[in-house]
């Protein structure tokens, strides 16, 4: 219930009035059904645009980081997020991601939308990073399509560090429905996760217009450098 209040009596008319966001593809996101929305991810700020543009509640896998904050603030916004459904996930080790897989396994049981970032991180540059395979695992275990999208212009809004966001148009972007059947009963196996990865990645690639690094972004800003983009593998062109 609180849910839709904020969506669409608190945030939702704010947004709309402040970022004008321009939406495409709408029609692409299933009314109903499993199905797994999955994004890049430029902003603190991608968290709510995306979210007030669809007509379904989505339920998105968010770092565990937004619930264990110090203070008052920490305290807020860990009670925002949990108000609004989202899932903790601890981004530190193999375990913490099968641990990530269940709990977005058991939204999509539930015939719900499930959001997800990739990329397991913001992007510290405005550009793609590789994604990590735990959107396929998923999607193939649960046997749903996954609808690809593209935040345009968040990072220029509010890039991370920004506390407050610029008021500028944003535009988002759906693409049309992944489907994977092809790969069915191959959750387990490397090369068909990573491909389907790869896929997922290339179509938001399409629909960003971003450049493509070949690394994870957690590694690229880890080592504190800003690397040359890669060139996206040569099977997905």
């Amino acid at each position: 219930m609180f849910y839709y209040v904020l969506k669409y009596a608190v945030f939702g008319p704010l947004l709309r009035l402040l970022f004008r966001p321009r939406v495409e593809g709408l029609e692409h996101v299933p009314k109903e059904g499993a199905a797994i929305v999955a994004g890049n991810h430029l902003s603190f700020s991608d968290h709510f645009l995306m979210p007030v543009m669809l007509s379904r509640r989505i339920t998105f896998l968010a770092k565990q980081e937004y619930f264990t904050g110090p203070g008052l603030k920490g305290r807020l916004t860990a009670a925002f997020f949990r108000s609004v459904g989202q899932i903790p996930v601890d981004r530190s080790g193999k375990e913490a991601g099968q641990a990530a897989i269940r709990e977005g396994l058991g939204v999509l049981a539930k015939g719900e939308l499930l959001g997800i970032y990739p990329e397991g991180t913001r992007s510290h540059d405005g550009r793609l990073y590789k994604g990590k395979v735990g959107v396929a695992v998923m999607a193939l275990t649960a046997g749903v399509k996954v609808v690809p999208c593209a935040m345009v212009g968040t990072f220029e809004i509010q890039p991370p560090g920004r506390v407050l966001p610029r008021i500028r148009r944003v535009t988002i972007r759906f693409g049309e429905p992944l489907d994977f059947s092809r790969y069915a009963g191959m959750a387990g196996e490397k090369a068909a996760v990573r491909a389907v990865t790869d896929e997922i990645m290339y179509r938001i690639l399409e629909l960003s217009g971003q450049e493509y690094v070949d690394e994870y972004a957690a590694t690229v800003k880890a080592a504190g450098t800003g690397q040359a983009p890669g060139k996206f593998p040569q099977s997905e062109r």
